[in-house]
């Protein structure tokens, strides 16, 4: 069996793949994956992602906690947006939260269509996620969230990392997978500063969350993998 292992830069380019068969791991590091895994990790029961705001309000009188965040900013009346700071274990444990974010669920209902199997992929729980991918004998697809469909440098970095990682498994890499590699090698001395190139950290830092940034850029601090079951994430 040829095993794959490819990355598409941006959920815009998901129908060039045939995944039908394949793990897709879903990112978005800046900062819904970060959270999701840090959420798993901190004993949340399950995170619901929609795709619209208005989609977490069917889930109000159910008990869950509601997070929504929109260009960066918690949208008014919800209990947070995804900054990993509202998903400590004093906050999460327990619960149930329902999730909508500009860019990482967009792509997670996206590969949850088509994809044999979806799992999340941050900084935060990396090793933990290669091991598993590693142990898996399926073709993996890196989809990076990307910025409203557009390309963005942290997903691509992290993608570049797995791809360091596991290509010695892998039998077939695209070209994607190459440049993402490259990419991470240039960037790995100093990931944050590197980062300060990139327009979605000029966003969180206009919105005074650097610290969020700082966060997300943590290695192996977990070692959940969130992974989708039904409309739902929970632990692998």
């Amino acid at each position: 069996m040829q095993k794959r292992l490819e990355v598409c830069l941006t959920p815009a380019l998901l129908d060039l793949y045939a995944i039908e068969e394949s793990i897709v791991v879903v990112i978005d590091i800046l900062r819904a994956t970060s959270s999701i895994v840090y959420g798993i990790q901190n004993g949340a029961i399950s995170i619901i992602p929609v795709a619209q705001v208005e989609d977490c309000l069917k889930y109000s009188n159910h008990g869950y906690l509601l997070a929504a965040e929109r260009n960066g900013e918690v949208v008014a009346g919800y209990n947070f947006g995804n900054s990993p700071f509202s998903y400590t274990r004093d906050k999460v444990e327990g619960k149930t939260i329902v999730l909508t974010t500009t860019n990482g669920t967009k792509a997670l209902h996206l590969a949850r269509e088509k994809a044999h199997k979806v799992v999340i992929g941050s900084f935060l729980n990396l090793d933990s996620l290669c091991k598993w991918l590693s142990e898996q004998n399926r073709s993996v697809l890196l989809l990076c969230a990307g910025w409203k469909d557009n390309f963005n440098l942290e997903d691509t970095l992290f993608a570049g990392a797995v791809v360091a990682e596991l290509k010695k498994n892998f039998t077939h890499f695209d070209d994607s997978s190459v440049a993402a590699e490259d990419l991470y090698h240039l960037a790995k001395n100093d990931l944050r500063a590197y980062l300060h190139k990139s327009s979605h950290s000029h966003r969180l830092a206009a919105l005074d969350i650097e610290e969020d940034v700082k966060f997300c850029l943590q290695s192996n601090i977990c070692t959940a993998i969130p992974v989708m079951v039904g409309d739902q994430l929970v632990a692998l």
